[in-house]
């Protein structure tokens, strides 16, 4: 079953490993823009959805490197931070449209940084946390 517009979920850290091979599942897209607040958990499902894609490296946000790269069972990943840039013309440098055009998971945090590069059936994961300590995840396509 794919998600063509919508799906929303609420979990707990516990939950983790079934939230990220549900977003696998079921996305209709490679590109995934996660959108969130700081400390909100998109490196942690960023990182648990690599792992399920069959990377067994040690993974970490790439605030400073701007881009990790992965290799998966099937393919790349590639797993942006854009937090830093402060103009959109600088992800320019790093060759980002080379990146967006490979057959590989491209997997952008604070893509917002870059609204106007970004591809168009790029699937938007929007992260909140609840009063509880719990989060939600919304998937638009």
């Amino acid at each position: 079953m794919h998600y063509n517009s919508f799906m929303e979920k609420t979990y707990q850290l516990n939950d983790l490993k079934s939230v990220a091979q549900t977003v696998i599942n079921n996305v209709t897209s490679k590109t995934l823009l996660f959108y969130g607040a700081m400390g909100v958990g998109k490196t942690t499902l960023i990182k648990e959805i690599v792992k399920l894609l069959g990377v067994t490296e040690e993974t970490s946000s790439p605030t400073f490197s701007i881009v990790n790269e992965y290799t998966g069972k099937d393919s790349k990943i590639f797993h942006f931070d854009f937090y830093r840039i402060k103009h959109e013309e600088e992800v320019y440098d790093i060759g980002i449209e080379d990146y967006f055009y490979q057959n590989a998971w491209h997997l952008v945090e604070w893509p917002e940084k870059i609204p106007n590069i970004t591809p168009e059936d790029a699937i938007k994961i929007m992260l909140s946390e609840n009063k509880d300590g719990s989060r939600t995840i919304k998937i638009k396509s």
